[in-house]
Protein backbone atom coordinates (compact mmCIF):
# COMPACT_ATOMS: atom_id res chain seq x y z
CA UNK A 1 0.00 0.00 0.00
CA UNK A 2 1.38 3.51 -1.14
CA UNK A 3 1.23 6.20 0.82
CA UNK A 4 -0.47 9.61 0.41
CA UNK A 5 1.49 12.43 -1.21
CA UNK A 6 2.42 14.92 0.49
CA UNK A 7 0.47 16.92 -1.42
CA UNK A 8 -2.88 14.80 -0.69
CA UNK A 9 -1.17 15.62 3.19
CA UNK A 10 -1.29 19.07 2.85
CA UNK A 11 -4.55 18.97 1.44
CA UNK A 12 -5.63 17.10 4.55
CA UNK A 13 -4.05 19.64 7.06
CA UNK A 14 -5.90 22.56 4.83
CA UNK A 15 -2.41 23.96 4.09
CA UNK A 16 -2.14 26.24 0.92
CA UNK A 17 1.49 26.36 -0.01
CA UNK A 18 2.21 30.27 -0.85
CA UNK A 19 4.94 31.21 -4.04
CA UNK A 20 7.86 30.82 -3.17
CA UNK A 21 9.67 34.03 -2.50
CA UNK A 22 12.28 35.62 -4.15
CA UNK A 23 15.61 35.98 -2.68
CA UNK A 24 15.88 39.34 -0.50
CA UNK A 25 20.05 39.64 -1.65
CA UNK A 26 22.61 38.54 -4.56
CA UNK A 27 21.84 34.51 -3.34
CA UNK A 28 20.06 31.72 -4.42
CA UNK A 29 17.27 30.43 -2.57
CA UNK A 30 18.81 27.26 -2.75
CA UNK A 31 21.59 25.13 -3.41
CA UNK A 32 21.54 21.56 -4.34
CA UNK A 33 24.47 19.42 -3.72
CA UNK A 34 24.32 15.75 -4.29
CA UNK A 35 21.65 14.46 -2.08
CA UNK A 36 21.31 17.72 -0.08
CA UNK A 37 18.95 20.99 -0.66
CA UNK A 38 20.21 23.90 0.89
CA UNK A 39 17.30 26.66 1.51
CA UNK A 40 18.21 30.06 2.11
CA UNK A 41 16.95 32.35 5.18
CA UNK A 42 13.05 32.36 4.71
CA UNK A 43 11.12 35.12 7.07
CA UNK A 44 7.29 34.96 7.71
CA UNK A 45 5.08 36.08 4.95
CA UNK A 46 3.64 39.68 5.10
CA UNK A 47 7.45 40.71 6.65
CA UNK A 48 6.51 41.58 9.91
CA UNK A 49 9.06 43.89 11.96
CA UNK A 50 10.23 43.80 15.28
CA UNK A 51 11.11 41.72 17.87
CA UNK A 52 10.17 38.95 20.44
CA UNK A 53 10.07 40.08 24.08
CA UNK A 54 9.07 44.01 22.68
CA UNK A 55 6.51 44.15 20.27
CA UNK A 56 5.96 40.29 19.68
CA UNK A 57 5.22 37.44 22.36
CA UNK A 58 6.29 33.79 22.40
CA UNK A 59 3.22 32.62 20.72
CA UNK A 60 3.28 35.39 18.14
CA UNK A 61 6.85 34.42 17.14
CA UNK A 62 5.41 30.19 17.06
CA UNK A 63 2.93 32.04 14.57
CA UNK A 64 5.84 33.27 12.95
CA UNK A 65 8.25 30.35 12.73
CA UNK A 66 5.21 28.13 11.22
CA UNK A 67 4.73 30.74 8.18
CA UNK A 68 7.92 30.76 7.83
CA UNK A 69 8.15 27.06 7.65
CA UNK A 70 5.31 27.42 4.71
CA UNK A 71 7.73 29.58 2.65
CA UNK A 72 10.44 26.75 3.31
CA UNK A 73 8.11 24.09 2.00
CA UNK A 74 7.07 26.76 -1.25
CA UNK A 75 10.89 27.09 -2.21
CA UNK A 76 11.52 23.08 -1.80
CA UNK A 77 8.24 22.66 -4.18
CA UNK A 78 9.28 25.34 -6.54
CA UNK A 79 12.92 23.77 -6.67
CA UNK A 80 11.61 20.38 -6.46
CA UNK A 81 8.49 19.61 -8.35
CA UNK A 82 7.15 17.97 -5.91
CA UNK A 83 7.28 17.52 -1.72
CA UNK A 84 7.29 13.82 -2.38
CA UNK A 85 11.09 13.98 -3.82
CA UNK A 86 11.74 15.04 0.23
CA UNK A 87 13.20 12.28 2.08
CA UNK A 88 13.88 13.27 5.35
CA UNK A 89 14.22 17.05 7.03
CA UNK A 90 17.89 17.12 8.30
CA UNK A 91 18.42 19.98 10.15
CA UNK A 92 16.68 24.09 10.73
CA UNK A 93 18.34 26.84 11.96
CA UNK A 94 16.50 30.20 13.77
CA UNK A 95 17.77 33.13 13.94
CA UNK A 96 14.98 34.98 16.74
CA UNK A 97 14.96 38.62 16.52
CA UNK A 98 14.97 38.81 20.21
CA UNK A 99 15.74 41.81 23.52
CA UNK A 100 18.42 40.27 25.33
CA UNK A 101 15.76 39.16 27.93
CA UNK A 102 13.71 36.71 26.09
CA UNK A 103 14.21 33.26 26.49
CA UNK A 104 12.28 31.25 24.76
CA UNK A 105 14.01 30.76 21.44
CA UNK A 106 13.03 27.27 21.56
CA UNK A 107 9.87 27.62 21.99
CA UNK A 108 9.72 30.60 18.87
CA UNK A 109 11.41 27.63 16.57
CA UNK A 110 8.43 24.86 17.33
CA UNK A 111 6.65 26.64 15.29
CA UNK A 112 8.61 25.45 12.46
CA UNK A 113 9.75 22.03 13.94
CA UNK A 114 5.76 21.48 14.59
CA UNK A 115 5.06 22.24 10.81
CA UNK A 116 7.69 19.91 9.46
CA UNK A 117 6.39 17.01 11.24
CA UNK A 118 2.82 17.67 10.58
CA UNK A 119 3.24 17.43 7.08
CA UNK A 120 6.34 15.00 6.48
CA UNK A 121 5.79 12.36 9.91
CA UNK A 122 8.68 10.89 10.81
CA UNK A 123 10.49 12.25 7.86
CA UNK A 124 10.02 15.77 9.44
CA UNK A 125 11.86 15.13 12.70
CA UNK A 126 15.22 17.27 12.30
CA UNK A 127 18.34 18.12 14.35
CA UNK A 128 18.10 22.08 15.05
CA UNK A 129 19.66 25.13 16.52
CA UNK A 130 18.33 28.19 17.63
CA UNK A 131 19.58 31.67 18.11
CA UNK A 132 18.58 35.24 19.43
CA UNK A 133 19.38 37.85 17.33
CA UNK A 134 20.27 41.73 18.07
CA UNK A 135 18.97 42.42 14.67
CA UNK A 136 18.57 40.40 11.21
CA UNK A 137 17.39 41.55 7.93
CA UNK A 138 14.35 43.82 7.72
CA UNK A 139 13.99 43.66 11.52
CA UNK A 140 12.32 40.75 11.10
CA UNK A 141 11.20 38.39 14.00
CA UNK A 142 12.80 35.08 12.58
CA UNK A 143 14.64 33.54 9.97
CA UNK A 144 15.16 30.11 9.03
CA UNK A 145 17.48 28.47 7.14
CA UNK A 146 17.21 24.55 6.56
CA UNK A 147 18.84 21.42 4.83
CA UNK A 148 16.72 18.74 3.53
CA UNK A 149 17.71 15.20 1.74
CA UNK A 150 15.81 14.59 -1.60
CA UNK A 151 15.46 11.63 -3.61
CA UNK A 152 16.95 11.80 -6.94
Amino acid sequence: MTSPSIEDRLKELKITLPSASDPAAKYANFVMVNDLIFVSGKGPAGKPKGKLGIEFSTEDGYLFARQTGLEVLAVLQSALGTLDRVKRAVKIQGFVNASAEFEEHHKVLNGCSDLLIEVFGERGVHSRSVFGAVSVRDNLPIIVDSIFQIEP
